[in-house]
């Protein structure tokens, strides 16, 4: 019986060491993502572009019938 309350404490001692080694490889920034926004801007979202070139088509437009 005492070969079970020994696994047991070991085993929440170790389950211990592993949430703090996993809370400290959190709070000391090992899951932040590095490389996802040096490639963000290589995918435009074609929203916000036709959005943009939309302005400058109704300019173009306007210019034209104005000639």
């Amino acid at each position: 019986m005492s070969v079970i309350f020994l696994l047991i404490v070991t085993s929440i001692i170790v389950a211990i060491a592993f949430l703090a080694a996993f809370l400290w490889a959190v709070r000391s920034g090992q899951y932040d993502d590095t490389y996802a926004p040096s490639v963000r801007m290589l995918f435009d979202d074609k929203r916000k572009r036709k959005r943009k070139e939309e302005p400058a088509e109704k300019k173009e437009k306007n210019e034209e019938a104005k000639r």
